[in-house]
């Protein structure tokens, strides 16, 4: 039986971080996927090998059992030493935290014609109570009625899409034939998000339950707004004379219409005015939203007429006489 070097396979140094392992798994994943590289058998087996290496990886029980191992593997390979606690148990659908979804040995096993896409390897240490590889009878019940991989795709939106809600339109390969899916992203939605699209996944093996479709969002910056969670905040120019003797500015929102803000006089460059009710909606809850922040730039003038170079020189005297 063969070691199986799972962070090699993965592409990851051994202290590699949760994150960095998703990562490399979706990539991979993605990469070699069976629907992307029809009849491509080399892909077939490196699909194989990613998913398993995911499925103890991905899972933290399995890989402090996996880490523990180590170089004495073989004492280990009829199951725990007597005295030590506990199974090798698997875990359906990746880490007991959530997250990318990885591939049942049920699913793998119906998505490549029954044939046991798990290695010696995995079913003597990872592959239930007592370890051992299950019977082909097992196997074929198992399969049937399991549900599709889940299928993650990024997609980019605007801070003014994400204000709104919009709607992405894709075009997926299932079985061989492109097919498009078009989903409806909510107004509010957050940058990281992943918005789900029930059944539009991978087929399922064996007449069962198609996947789901994650699209994972992520906000584009924004000329002139930015977001902290349901808040907005903007730059917002006040003429200087506003500024000091107050005035009406109009600020800007992401709903496109303006509001009136009253300035009042001797405003500091830099203030922070709060404008409730104008930031981002929460997501189903478009009546909640967060408040609008506006902070003054003072404006100075590009040039000056004549007329009020002489003004701001007598005002210039006045300041100079009030401040002796």
């Amino acid at each position: 039986m063969e070691f199986k070097d799972y962070y090699t396979t993965l592409g990851v140094a051994k202290d590699a971080s949760d994150a960095e392992i998703k990562r490399a798994y979706r990539k991979l994943a993605r990469q070699f996927h069976p629907d992307l590289n029809p009849g491509d058998k080399s892909a077939e087996t490196r699909f194989k090998e990613v998913n398993e290496a995911n499925e103890v990886l991905g899972d933290p029980e399995k890989r402090r059992k996996y880490d523990e191992l180590g170089a004495n593997w073989r004492a280990y390979e009829h199951g725990p030493p007597p005295g030590t606690t506990g199974g090798w148990s698997t875990h359906v659908g990746g880490s007991p935290g959530g997250g990318y979804r990885t591939m049942t040995p049920e699913e793998m096993e119906g998505l490549f014609g029954g044939q046991d896409p798990f290695s010696d390897f995995f079913h003597t240490f990872f592959g239930g109570a007592g370890g051992g590889p299950r019977t082909a009878g097992t196997r074929g019940r198992a399969a049937r009625g399991g549900k599709g991989m889940d299928v993650e795709h990024p997609i980019d939106l605007t801070l003014d899409e994400a204000f709104a809600g919009t709607s992405r339109r894709l075009v997926t390969t299932r079985d061989g034939s492109e097919r498009t899916v078009e989903v409806r992203i909510p107004a509010g939605v957050k940058d990281g998000a992943r918005v789900r699209a029930a059944g539009e996944g991978a087929a399922a093996p064996r007449g069962g339950r198609a996947g789901d479709l994650y699209l994972t969002v992520r906000i584009l910056p924004h000329p002139r707004f930015e977001r902290r969670g349901q808040d907005v905040y903007v730059g917002l120019d006040v003429p200087v004379t506003t500024a000091v003797l107050g005035g009406e500015v109009e600020v800007p929102t992401l709903a496109g219409t303006p509001v009136r803000l009253k300035v009042p006089p001797l405003t500091d460059h830099g203030r922070v005015f709060r404008l409730r009710g104008h930031g981002m909606p929460a997501v189903g809850k478009p009546a909640e939203r967060g408040d609008l922040y506006a902070k003054v730039a003072v404006r100075i003038p590009a040039r000056l007429s004549p007329d009020e170079q002489r003004h701001y020189e007598a005002l210039r005297e006045l300041s100079g006489l009030t401040n002796r």
